[in-house]
């Protein structure tokens, strides 16, 4: 039986659905001091059990080559029920060709975890996910009883909404095994951008405040990224790189799917931001291969303040590089082409950006 449960009203079933007994007692083992463990022999069976306990289930640990039912052919009809956006689903498998990894990414699967498998990487990486999923349910579901609750008073819903958003931005930087601080820089270069150089001409003030905070939103989509590539410490391979730059679509859709953000004065700003981040000025960037002015300022603004800050900022995959080295390789166009206008008001505004990254004072301690 379970000890405990981080979400106590939250789904708190694990569904393995696996024609190999001793995966079950693996798998089992890991998860049945948090969760209810349900077990499947099969993908007829697993199908029968995830319409019993649908609403109970919190992950589903899928196997691909199984009797009656393939694994593959259980994620299609999950897919075409919604069901894969709505529960994690994990394929367990020992078939690791990139065709059925692509096929299960296609179909919502939120990891592929290969056989033989390491278990207490397994178990952190389901965790993880089902944690997200979690909070991303219980905010919105905040979200909602707020709404109907204080609809006469729309400043403190905004507020509300604002405070939840950079919640979620920040837990998605800690899952990438960032602090919060990547989040709040690139909103306060984004604000010294617009408020302290030419780039914020005829920008209103509320206009700037509202662009400042759609930028802590810049990379939600990555909540929709696997583990194993989110926090791949090498180089990501051709196939993952395509799976990492989605990110930006699945940013966009998310905040698309939350009807509450859309009364924000930072929506329209933020589904520009969000979608648009990795796009170049030379037209060389993603999803969308826009170029030039094509590319909205405060997109571009975002693009670089990004940039920089991975740059001079320690990550899984890298050491943080000084600011000069950083500069040196934005000029060189290593990192993409951005508008010069935009390059020289940065590198103008460099003093006072690297400003946020200088140790803050500690609180000083009195004692008797």
């Amino acid at each position: 039986m379970p000890t405990s449960n981080p979400f106590n009203t939250a789904p708190a079933t694990v569904l393995i659905i696996d024609d190999s007994p001793v995966i079950h007692t693996i798998l089992k083992s890991l998860f049945e001091d948090t969760y209810r463990i349900e077990h499947a022999f099969d993908g007829v069976e697993g199908l029968l059990k995830i319409t019993e306990l649908s609403s109970s289930i919190c992950a589903i640990l899928l196997d691909v080559m199984m009797p009656r039912m393939s694994g593959l052919d259980v994620l299609k009809k999950l897919h075409a029920l919604g069901i894969s956006h709505q529960i994690p689903i994990f394929l367990i498998t020992a078939e690791s060709s990139s065709a059925t990894t692509q096929s299960a990414y296609d179909l919502g699967v939120m990891d592929v975890i290969n056989k033989p498998f390491v278990p207490y990487v397994v178990k952190r990486r389901v965790n993880s996910v089902i944690e997200l999923f979690q909070t991303k349910k219980q905010l919105r579901h905040v979200i909602s009883l707020q709404t109907d609750k204080l609809e006469s008073q729309s400043r403190t819903i905004i507020d509300l909404n604002y405070g939840i958003v950079e919640c979620l931005a920040t837990a998605i930087e800690f899952r990438s095994v960032m602090s919060g601080e990547h989040v709040r820089r690139i909103h306060d270069i984004t604000y010294y951008l617009l408020r302290h150089t030419v780039l914020g001409e005829g920008v209103s003030q509320s206009e700037i405040d509202a662009i400042s905070m759609a930028a802590i939103m810049h990379d939600v989509g990555k909540i929709a990224i696997p583990d194993s590539i989110l926090n791949k410490p090498s180089k990501l391979t051709p196939e993952e790189f395509e799976i990492m730059k989605t990110h930006t679509i699945k940013g966009y859709e998310l905040l698309e799917s939350i009807p509450q953000m859309h009364r924000l004065q930072a929506y329209p700003y933020a589904l520009d931001i969000t979608r648009h981040h990795h796009e170049r000025w030379d037209g060389n960037g993603y999803p969308d291969g826009l170029k030039g002015d094509e590319i909205s300022i405060w997109a571009q603004i975002v693009a670089i303040a990004d940039v920089y800050d991975a740059l001079i900022s320690k990550r899984v995959y890298k050491d943080a590089l000084d600011s000069r080295t950083a500069i040196e390789m934005i000029i060189d166009g290593q990192c993409g082409v951005f508008n010069p206008d935009l390059l020289k008001c940065f590198l103008e505004a460099v003093p006072e950006i690297n400003k946020l990254y200088l140790p803050k004072p500690q609180p000083v301690v009195k004692t008797k």
